[in-house]
């Protein structure tokens, strides 16, 4: 595997994990978190379609796929996908630094056991 497809797997897994948050975010206005509760479904899906937060993290995951996609070209699927599992990883990072969300022991743990397995898959 190159370099560049390597910058290519991790910038895509990367964008879906920014993509998870911006989304997060999106769905935590008050005017969508509203929606949630109470009003119709066209109100929800008026409001969550309105949402600068979903409407950026859903453009992050088409970024993410276009970079995907020349992953797939030039890489088997069982030698890519394997790095998909470090999206656990980066998006439990970027929950915690910027959504406060806790780490606890369990998370922590299985998490590396994620990364392992990612490492061990990638270097059959």
């Amino acid at each position: 595997m190159t370099m560049k497809l390597i910058v290519f797997v991790l910038t895509s897994v990367v964008l879906s994990a920014m993509a998870q948050i911006t989304m997060k975010f999106g769905v935590s206005r008050p005017t969508v978190q509203d929606a949630f509760h109470g009003s119709s479904k066209v109100d929800l899906i008026w409001a969550i379609g309105t949402s600068p937060g979903v409407l950026g993290g859903l453009a992050l995951y088409v970024l993410s796929v276009v970079f995907w996609l020349t992953v797939l070209a030039r890489l088997d699927v069982s030698q890519a996908y394997p790095f998909v599992g470090l999206g656990f990883l980066i998006t439990m990072t970027f929950g915690f630094l910027f959504l406060g969300e806790p780490l606890g022991f369990q998370k922590l743990v299985g998490t590396t056991l994620v990364a392992a397995g990612v490492y061990f898959v990638a270097k059959a």
